[in-house]
């Protein structure tokens, strides 16, 4: 995986503006360690860090190609999973490769099929591409959203990057938010709405979206996008279906010039990635899989079951090392590094997001990146085969609203009076709602419950997936480390969206098809072992610490703070019993703590940043 950023400028000759793209690119090298490049012509240019992992002596970006047309440049952050297929194709119509990197297949698929490239792809990736002769810009991003792409525009300039730093590095784009930047932090974080960037400057190119930039202006197109359509197979079929496409994902995510891992919790989904990795391992005589967990010192000691988290995880991550022989490392935090690591969490995202469930993550995915270049997560299973809590519970699925913001009015409370007023804070989610639902593609004759749930996934895999892919993206690029998400192939998701929810749940059992599919890969203890999320630490020592440094800040009249929260609300919560309680700060995902983490997460981000806010 790299970083990539650009610039196009009718105004100016960008060869005399070499340093602001090096700036720019600079603010990627944690994305791309291993090497950087940029490319200037004319009004163009473009920047590239990367991240070595197939064939890294001859894949240096930006990579050009000459034609007898001009010169085609790209910048290009991901992984083609069907390289080798794309590539033999191209073979076959004429077209010559110099390296085994899949930028240069990218590049060559361009040449050959234009913008309808992308409908060829199969993998994660945002890219750029810059047609010399038309004076054309073509952007794309994957089907799902897995790699991040950010851009901006001015007058007769456009700007782009994998990261809002590498934009804010440009002298012409501010640190600006505005009402619908901070609705954003205050009303929806995490689940960012699709396409808006917070800064007022930014947008995201949406998932499944093409982008050109030329002198007529821009253009957005949509080339793939979650479709509603009969299913045909029944149960058995179905499950095998499932079983193909995940053993055929695996296959191809596991290629790779550098070290693999899993990440393993225990749980169905990680455990049955590991399995088939195994698998995979076994029969080409790579060796062993190694492994890795997270936990927390002392969470044997404090840890108490709820609905989100019903056991504990260490004692299944220790039965599937057993099963399968892998060589495991268990890598621990105490409540200090996990306090520690909310800050490096925000510089990491640009933004607040999901307080010590990012931090944890970046600091587990440091570890990690010590032994390991590339590892395989199984986020998204749960949104795309049904598996949280809400997916079953009526009061979710009656709510009107996202299953995560069932405490909109509390978090609205928590504002000034003119704070909720001025963003129309539950009336701007209520808007996002509305508008995804009437994204939702119906199924002419599908009864109302079969819509119902219909629309509940359609939720869960257009916004609360992004949110949880963003994060990973952002905290294990933020150290290097290439993540893979093979629940999110775009053909198991569109297979699995028109699957009725009585063969989703087959048995009675959230996630009862995967469970079903996966006979004979797991033992059957792990195979229907309870959902739990990833892992989070329950010492109350990280309650006390979060709550007297968030009590510090607003002790502290010069903090930004100040501007959004009604901080007598604040700390009457935190003298309660409310602040140890399961908060719903964020829906039913997180407890109390979480709250005052998520006010520091928003006050070194308003300092570091120097965030001006345009009322």
């Amino acid at each position: 995986m790299c970083g990539i950023t650009g610039w196009i400028d009718w105004h100016r000759d960008l060869t005399q503006c070499s340093g602001i793209l090096e700036q720019m690119t600079e603010t990627l090298s944690a994305r791309g360690p291993d090497a950087k490049g940029t490319w200037i012509s004319g009004p163009c240019a473009l920047g590239h860090r990367r991240l070595s992992v197939i064939d890294p002596v001859n894949g240096a970006q930006p990579m050009i190609r000459q034609t007898e047309r001009g010169a085609f440049a790209i910048a290009y952050n991901g992984e083609l999973y069907n390289t080798k297929e794309l590539r033999s194709e191209l073979q076959s119509r004429g077209h010559q490769f110099l390296t085994q990197c899949d930028t240069e297949v990218l590049l060559v698929a361009y040449l050959e099929w234009k913008d309808a490239c992308v409908e060829r792809l199969n993998g994660i990736f945002a890219f750029a591409i810059w047609d010399e002769a038309e004076q054309r810009l073509f952007m794309a991003r994957d089907r799902l959203g897995v790699k991040p792409l950010f851009y901006a525009r001015g007058e007769g300039w456009f700007v782009f990057g994998s990261e809002p730093k590498a934009l804010l590095a440009h002298p012409d784009i501010e640190p600006v938010i505005g009402l619908e930047g901070m609705a954003e932090i205050w009303m929806v974080s995490p689940a960012r709405t699709p396409g808006h960037g917070v800064y007022d400057a930014l947008r995201e190119l949406r998932p499944g979206r093409t982008l050109r930039y030329d002198h007529n202006g821009l253009a957005i197109s949509t080339y793939w996008k979650l479709e509603s359509a009969p299913h045909e197979e029944d149960a058995e079929e179905t499950a095998a279906h499932v079983r193909m496409l995940l053993e055929d994902t695996v296959e191809r995510q596991l290629v790779s010039d550098v070290p693999v891992c899993s990440l393993l919790s225990g749980g169905l989904d990680s455990s049955a990635l590991t399995a088939l990795s195994v698998r995979h391992y076994e029969r080409h005589g790579l060796g062993r899989v190694h492994t890795y967990s997270v936990d927390y010192v002392d969470n044997d000691k404090h840890f108490k079951a709820h609905a989100f988290q019903p056991n504990a995880d260490e004692p299944w991550i220790q039965r599937m090392v057993e099963a399968l022989g892998t060589e495991h490392h268990w890598i621990k935090f105490d409540t200090p590094e996990l306090v520690a690591s909310l800050e490096d969490a925000v510089r990491v995202r640009d933004m607040p997001g999901m307080t010590d469930v990012d931090g944890s993550l970046l600091r587990f995915c440091r570890e990690i990146k010590h032994g390991a270049t590339v590892a395989l997560s199984g986020e998204a299973a749960d949104e795309v085969f049904g598996g949280y809590p809400w997916f079953h519970r009526e009061e979710a699925l009656n709510a009107n609203t996202f299953p995560w913001a069932l405490s909109t009015t509390l978090r609205a409370s928590l504002l000034k009076p003119e704070v909720r007023e001025r963003i129309r804070a539950e009336e701007y989610v209520a808007d996002r709602y509305a508008q995804a639902v009437n994204e939702v593609p119906p199924l002419p004759g599908e009864d109302a419950q079969s819509t119902r749930m219909r629309v509940m996934s359609y939720l869960n895999i257009t916004r609360f997936m992004p949110t949880l892919l963003d994060r990973k993206d952002r905290m294990s690029m933020g150290v290097g480390l290439e993540v893979r998400v093979p629940y999110t192939d775009h053909r198991l998701v569109q297979y699995v969206f028109n699957i009725p929810w009585d063969i989703k749940t087959y048995g009675g059992r959230e996630k009862g098809l995967l469970r079903k599919a996966l006979e004979g890969v797991l033992p059957d203890d792990v195979l229907y072992r309870k959902k739990s999320p990833y892992p989070k630490t329950h010492n109350p020592n990280y309650l006390n610490s979060v709550r007297r440094k968030a009590l510090e800040r607003l002790d502290d009249s010069t903090s930004p703070l100040h501007q959004f929260i009604d901080a007598e609300r604040i700390r009457g919560i935190a003298a309660s019993d409310e602040a140890s309680s399961h908060l719903p700060w964020f829906g039913q995902l997180m407890s109390g703590p979480q709250l005052f983490a998520y006010l520091l997460q928003v006050d070194v981000w308003l300092r570091e940043y120097n965030i001006r806010v345009a009322w």
